[in-house]
């Protein structure tokens, strides 16, 4: 089942087109990377997809009942985000935020979503700690978490290992792809990774001056020769 479905899509800011002609469905289950030059467009495409920022023209389409509120997003980390004097547990929480509603408290079923995500990530002895106490390997887990309390359908990733030790980001990519296999949650995820991006993903979406989506098989053959 399909679901996200971009038609003729044409992103950018106040009216100036960035980037245009972006046609591409994602499905349950896949797991699409992102990639492209610095300044190509990715994170605005980001943004777009979650109606974080408007469209300049085209159409973003939400099937299988998704809400753009419902999908599960772990942005970039900024030097003051990674500082933000918080529990462990209360950023975890916070995921559940599209659930809350006008309720000023989480109840019994968010309370255990999240004690259930941060022992699927291996930080639900963290759960006390301090986040910016954490290191960079840590914060990410949580994070990860956070998002992974707003969805049970599709994660989308900003770089998700940016910053990273090589031995801390194969262990995110793989628990990356764990979510995947076996929760068979929809990874969409940012990469300047093509080593990872080959390795992870089933479809590849290439923006740039032209614009490339399919499988990554595909992309081998006729991008990559």
């Amino acid at each position: 089942m399909e679901q996200i479905i971009c038609q003729n899509l044409a992103i950018g800011y106040d009216g100036r087109i960035l980037l245009q002609d972006i046609n591409f469905s994602v499905k349950e289950g896949e797991y699409l990377c992102i990639i492209g030059e610095n300044g190509s467009g990715k994170s605005t495409l980001m943004r777009t997809l979650l109606h974080l920022q408007p469209s300049i023209s085209g159409r973003i389409i939400f099937g299988d009942g998704i809400k753009s509120d419902e999908i599960g997003y772990l942005p970039q980390q900024t030097v003051i985000q990674k500082d933000f004097p918080a529990s462990v547990r209360e950023i975890v929480l916070s995921g559940c935020q599209n659930r809350v509603g006008m309720r000023p408290f989480y109840n019994g079923s968010e309370k255990k979503r999240a004690n259930e995500m941060m022992e699927k990530l291996q930080i639900l002895n963290l759960a006390n700690r301090c986040y910016r106490e954490l290191s960079g390997g840590q914060q990410q887990r949580v994070l990860l978490a956070r998002a992974l309390c707003a969805t049970k359908k599709i994660l989308v990733l900003d770089e998700p290992v940016s910053g990273l030790d090589p031995k801390v980001t194969e262990e995110m990519y793989r628990l990356i792809e764990k979510i995947n296999d076996e929760d068979k949650i929809t990874i969409i995820m940012i990469s300047h990774d093509m080593h990872a991006a080959m390795k992870y993903a089933s479809h590849i979406l290439h923006i740039g001056e032209k614009v490339f989506y399919g499988t990554k098989q595909e992309y081998e053959s006729r991008v990559m020769v």
